[in-house]
């Protein structure tokens, strides 16, 4: 492991989703001075820190490469995306114009602004596909099944190329598993966990997409936070899992929040979305070499804490004088 000094001037692109809001917060947290950059298309439920300077733009406009040159970064993490894989599979060249293009123009804004580390997310289930070796690792090569995973897998390739180009700068593309927690939209078309908490709580029947049975590498938020931190302070460049190491079947997950929800619905079982991954599950070794770090939550209390979450925000509010905390 090889670690720079804690940069002191982030920017971050989709601060104020799900998992960059989490991210700003720890940011902010180590006293960080941290630049938001979010078109708000997909904000999270939650308010950014007031320390955090939050701008409404395209990270990839032109806009946003003058705000990069008079913040003058130390490090960028690119979270902002545009869409899933549906939408991607949908229209793949639109996916094409506005998530890879603009990817790739905030990656060059960032270098001409000073950045000297750039970390993006990227999606280790997308890239990897169904993998011929499980747990996936980073020497595999991309086999993406999707227009989602092969988008992404183009953005690693032109952020190493942005590496090549500008000596002294690091890059890291962080492959994240099934990302999951409080915060997530339930209200979408990706996000298994977010979904069913959200219908549980709705009294609707949680959906599983053909028999259930297919894995994913879920990983808690806050893991995913404390891997992007840790990402910002690496002095490697290349590709890195973020993920736990183990397969969780849909099926588990569904009967898991089933169990919290206590209602008694029975999952609801539509036809298997086409190009879906059957199995994923992502090798960490890289990421204690590189990151010094490892996922800390297991599957049972992340989709405890998550599950508490999604229940206070649908909670009554309390009676006034009542004494009670209001939900988080």
């Amino acid at each position: 492991m090889a670690l720079i000094a804690k940069p002191r001037r982030i920017a971050v692109t989709g601060g104020a989703g799900f998992i960059g809001s989490h991210t700003v917060e720890a940011l902010i947290a180590q006293s960080a001075t941290v630049l938001v950059l979010d078109d708000l298309s997909h904000a999270a439920p939650a308010t950014l820190p007031p320390q955090a300077d939050l701008e409404v733009t395209d990270c990839g406009s032109d806009h946003a490469a003058e705000l990069l040159k008079r913040f003058k970064p130390d490090a960028v993490l690119h979270l902002a995306a545009r869409g899933g894989v549906n939408r991607a599979m949908r229209d793949p060249g639109e996916h094409l114009r506005t998530a890879v293009a603009s990817s790739v123009a905030f990656f060059k804004s960032a270098t001409d602004a000073g950045a000297r580390t750039v970390v993006t997310a990227s999606s280790g289930g997308a890239v990897y596909g169904d993998s011929p070796t499980l747990p996936a690792h980073e020497q595999l090569s991309p086999r993406p099944r999707s227009a989602y995973g092969a988008s992404k897998a183009a953005e690693e390739l032109y952020l190493a190329s942005f590496r090549r180009l500008h000596d002294g700068v690091n890059t890291l593309a962080l492959r994240y598993g099934n990302v999951y927690g409080p915060r997530q939209d339930g209200t979408g078309e990706a996000g298994v966990v977010a979904i069913t908490c959200t219908r549980l709580l709705a009294s609707q029947p949680p959906i599983m997409r053909g028999d259930g049975e297919q894995t994913r590498d879920f990983v808690f938020v806050l893991d995913v936070v404390a891997a992007n931190l840790a990402a910002l302070r690496s002095t490697y460049s290349g590709a890195v899992n973020v993920g736990t190491g183990r397969e969780t079947s849909v099926t588990t997950v569904v009967h898991t929040l089933a169990q919290l929800h206590k209602g008694g619905l029975t999952p609801q079982h539509d036809p298997a979305a086409p190009g879906e991954v059957r199995r994923g599950c992502l090798a960490t070794d890289r990421a204690r070499r590189w990151l010094d770090w490892r996922a800390a939550t297991t599957i049972e209390d992340g989709l405890r804490s998550t599950w508490d979450w999604f229940s206070a925000q649908t909670a009554p509010a309390a009676p006034a004088g009542s004494g009670t905390a209001p939900a988080p």
